[in-house]
């Protein structure tokens, strides 16, 4: 599917993982000029592309990049059981391999990378990044979840009858929760499209899913020094469903030179779609800006590359 939406083209396309699940993926292309770099979405738990990142999708294809989305296992019109995420890893992988796959055709391959992940989509980017350290070319992280606040951390013997139970009945959806729909969106209309979405998921998390991204969460919470490329992180001051004190620590403590935190006071959880527009323009001024400035020094990672290779070429021919 295509359609052309003035100076953007959108098209979607459904892929096979290497599992056999076909997976929803789409893409938001600026019609009239080269790209200036690849965009990569890492959609939030939940949630899907085509609908609840359309937003971000647009907003970048009109700053002149190429932005590239797909649907996790079990999330938006991906095959899969709603909700479910069996192995988080293969998640990972899934986007991994798609995302590798455009990076790597004729016409991309002098192009900058840059990952953007979404609250879970953020634990994703970074786990991208841990894959492949100097694959991208860096991240914008938007409230992302590298961290569970000490507060939220089931107790040990929790955890372990978790573990056990997701042995025995891992779909089950008996996780006890909030409504994160209405902690995370601010403005009420936004809930309601939301709600209305047949794509997002609205059930209570399944046991295996839960224990994934619990799992998960430590692994980055113990490993934030190996955060080495460029990010920013844009946070809401009063999110609710990720810590911002958390997003201070990865700028602490990442061993990236590069690294911005941008708060902001007053705001939620889904800065790029549930806020006022007042305040999404915001946003994605501070976040456009933050990819023209690294985009328009130019890629020195192929520099790098072509160096390397340069250099390899030398001492074969010794």
């Amino acid at each position: 599917m295509t359609d052309n939406m003035g100076s953007i083209k959108y098209e979607e396309e459904f892929v096979l993982n290497s599992r056999g699940l076909k997976l929803f993926t789409c893409r938001w292309l600026p019609l009239d000029q080269e790209p200036k770099a690849l965009i990569f979405i890492c959609h939030g738990y939940a949630v899907e592309c085509s609908i609840t990142m359309n937003g971000t999708g647009t907003r970048l294809a009109k700053a002149g990049y190429a932005v590239y989305g797909v649907d996790y296992e079990g999330h938006g019109k991906s095959a899969g059981l709603a909700g479910y995420v069996p192995r988080f890893d293969d998640l990972v992988n899934d986007c991994s391999n798609h995302f590798k796959s455009i990076c790597e055709k004729k016409e991309n391959k002098k192009k900058l990378r840059y990952l953007l992940g979404e609250s879970m989509g953020g634990a994703v980017a970074i786990l991208l990044h841990r894959k492949h350290t100097k694959y991208w070319d860096g991240a914008v992280l938007v409230a992302p979840m590298c961290k569970i606040a000490d507060n939220m951390k089931p107790p040990k013997v929790a955890v372990n009858v978790l573990n056990i139970l997701c042995k025995v009945i891992p779909t089950w959806k008996i996780v006890p929760t909030q409504d994160v729909i209405d902690a995370a969106i601010k403005e009420p209309e936004r809930r309601e499209e939301v709600r209305a979405n047949p794509y997002c998921y609205k059930g209570r998390p399944r046991l295996k899913t839960a224990n994934e991204l619990l799992k998960v969460s430590i692994d980055i919470e113990k490993n934030l020094n190996q955060v080495s490329m460029p990010f920013i992180i844009v946070h809401g001051g009063d999110d609710k469903v990720t810590d911002p004190s958390v997003s201070k620590l990865l700028v602490e403590i990442a061993s990236s030179s590069d690294k911005t935190l941008k708060l902001y006071p007053g705001m939620w959880h889904t800065l790029t779609s549930g806020e006022p527009e007042e305040n999404i323009v915001m946003v994605f001024a501070d976040i456009i800006d933050w990819l023209d400035e690294r985009t328009s020094l130019g890629n020195s990672r192929l520099e790098i590359e072509q160096k390397s290779q340069l250099d390899d070429h030398k001492k074969a021919s010794l």
